[in-house]
């Protein structure tokens, strides 16, 4: 027991910059595996990953149909518009 203690003792240099989760505790504490926790977390990104692609795909196509829209009714404002960012040379 004692050459086991001091094993982790050498060991604990190498690893003191670790910090480990609470969250993983409580799984411990509770009897649940710590490596769910990875796992739920990976999910949680997963998922939040998508609904932030998924409001940033509808960003995009806002507008673009407010840039369709817009040259419909101002079309000199908006040429002025797309010459400054650059997206089409003023005719």
């Amino acid at each position: 027991m004692v050459t086991g203690l001091q094993d982790i003792d050498k060991c604990r240099q190498q690893l003191h910059d670790i910090s480990v989760p609470l969250e993983v505790f409580e799984y411990i504490d509770q009897g649940r595996n710590p490596q769910l926790y990875t796992k739920e977390c990976l999910e949680r990104a997963l998922a939040k990953n998508e609904q932030v692609k998924g409001k940033i795909d509808t960003m995009k196509k806002f507008k673009s149909l407010l840039i369709q829209e817009l040259t419909k009714v101002f079309p000199e404002d908006m040429a002025k518009y797309k010459a400054i960012r650059g997206e089409d040379p003023p005719p």
